[in-house]
């Protein structure tokens, strides 16, 4: 993977990067309103995105400025050759210290397998993989065979990446279009996990327990799910 970006024109130049442009860039899928919803600010955060920072009673989230953005953002990860594809990554700072985001856009799409499908067969590869996932959580494999698959990696891929950036906290922000919030139950039970009792519209501290084996305990992790704007299902 190259490490040179090209600035972005219209919208549309996001089509490319994705993993089927044919398939994945249609009207009302998530692919395609992300890229417009996050293309109309340019140099900012989406207004639903904005807004629910603004309102947030975590104080980094207030101050927020948006430093650079990555669209379908590869992150890899071991126990296998296929990374975690961000649907956005974004560099941020926020009261001179940096703050790593994933990006998960939605409309109507899950959140991938549960863990218990997706492991089946259990190779050396997702073995490795898994406990790695669940090291950088603060997690037991045992606790996680009824969550969504794509939720656990794209989360540990904010550590990751607050990591090799050095930033103090890290961000895996859901940014769904759905207007009757679909698939948010997955969301809520992953989220139960950190002690946490999920909301829509609202960024939340994720606690982590600690163990010997556990990755990037110095990094404060963030939960997020935001409501983006109907009219972008119209792009």
């Amino acid at each position: 993977m190259t490490k040179i970006y090209v600035p972005s024109g219209p919208p549309e130049d996001w089509r490319e990067l994705l993993a089927d442009p044919m398939k994945h860039w249609r009207t009302g899928y998530s692919a395609k309103a992300l890229a417009y919803a996050w293309m109309e600010g340019q140099n900012d955060f989406p207004r639903s995105v904005k807004s629910v920072f603004a309102s947030s009673q975590v104080e980094i989230f207030r101050t927020i400025e948006m430093l650079l953005v990555f669209p379908e953002y590869k992150i890899p990860l071991p126990g296998g050759g296929r990374p975690s594809q961000s649907d956005v990554f974004v560099l941020a700072k926020s009261m001179e210290n940096l703050v790593s985001i994933t990006v998960e856009g939605k409309v109507s799409e899950s959140f991938d397998k549960e863990v218990s499908e997706w492991k089946t067969p259990l190779t050396r590869g997702k073995q490795v993989r898994l406990q790695y996932l669940c090291d950088c959580l603060g997690l037991a494999p045992a606790d996680v065979d009824g969550i969504r698959y794509q939720l656990l990696h794209r989360t540990a891929s904010a550590l990751i990446e607050a990591d090799r950036f050095n930033a103090s906290s890290a961000l895996m922000l859901v940014h769904s279009f759905s207007q009757t919030n679909e698939w948010f139950e997955d969301y809520r039970q992953f989220a139960a996990l950190f002690e946490l009792e999920a909301e829509v519209d609202s960024i939340a501290y994720a606690p982590r327990r600690y163990s010997p084996q556990a990755k990037f305990t110095e990094i404060a992790l963030y939960l997020g799910w935001v409501k983006g704007e109907e009219k972008y299902l119209m792009a």
